[in-house]
């Protein structure tokens, strides 16, 4: 699906701490495609009040309008790429938000184990509340998207993409209808001119890498605090695991 004029606008959710910064160097790296980094994030910083590193900075960069934000998103690609990737964190989009935009666009689902994304990310939200996972939401999105395509929108794991990376993307380009290109499997170390103002607090890794890192069992270890907030995500993870992609032969 696109919206006005030509051109793929691939809109690609997942919740935080994923591979989602790594799959947009990928895309970027590509001589086709543009990318654009959590536009919504404005806005839920906004209507939600949490305080995350860099709020100030991200409210002054972003429109906080979800819909100025929407109908940005449905627009002209910037530049005049053939292709617009879009990473959106599932969290960002909020109870009351209009999902009509996402019709003129590409649905695509990131998912990571819950024990992994909790893991990390209560390293730096050690109260995390299970709503900030964006697990219930990704699974809202999925069964909307689903509703209005009658059938499922591709669903790329984390751990396949690390374990393949190749074979995973090949997979998921096809299914969008583009060739595969093996730029997405390397890039340039530092920071981007499209990445978000917060990349400061939360790009460190992804700036130091060239690629995909190797992939690594999901931790075994977790407290009781942590083993609850996965607990708690898990039944939406697994309702989009069986859909995910597989690599060619697998």
């Amino acid at each position: 699906m696109s919206g006005p004029g030509e051109g793929l606008r691939i809109a690609m959710w997942s919740g935080p701490r994923n591979i989602s910064t790594a799959m947009m160097r990928a895309w970027e790296n590509r001589s086709d495609t543009v990318v654009i980094d959590e536009p919504f994030y404005a806005h839920y910083l906004l209507a939600t009040g949490v305080q995350h590193p860099g709020r100030d900075e991200v409210l002054a960069a972003q429109s906080s309008n979800a819909t100025v934000v929407a109908a940005m998103l449905t627009g002209p690609i910037p530049d005049a790429h053939p292709i617009w990737y879009q990473k959106h964190m599932t969290q960002h989009m909020l109870a009351g938000m209009s999902l009509d935009w996402l019709d003129q666009v590409c649905n695509c689902f990131l998912i990571r184990a819950p024990e992994s994304v909790v893991a990390s990310f209560t390293i730096q939200r050690p109260d995390a509340a299970a709503w900030e996972l964006g697990f219930g939401q990704q699974a809202r999105l999925f069964e909307h998207v689903c509703d209005r395509l009658g059938h499922a929108p591709p669903v790329i794991d984390a751990s396949d993409v690390l374990r393949d990376p190749a074979g995973i993307l090949g997979a998921l380009c096809e299914r969008l209808g583009i060739g595969f290109s093996p730029r997405m499997l390397h890039w340039p170390a530092g920071p981007r001119a499209s990445d978000g103002v917060w990349a400061p607090h939360w790009y460190a890794a992804v700036e130091r890498s060239t690629g995909f890192a190797p992939y690594r069992d999901p931790p075994t270890t977790l407290s009781p605090f942590q083993r609850r907030l996965a607990e708690q995500a898990r039944r939406h993870y697994e309702q989009l695991a069986p859909y995910r992609l597989l690599a060619a032969g697998h």
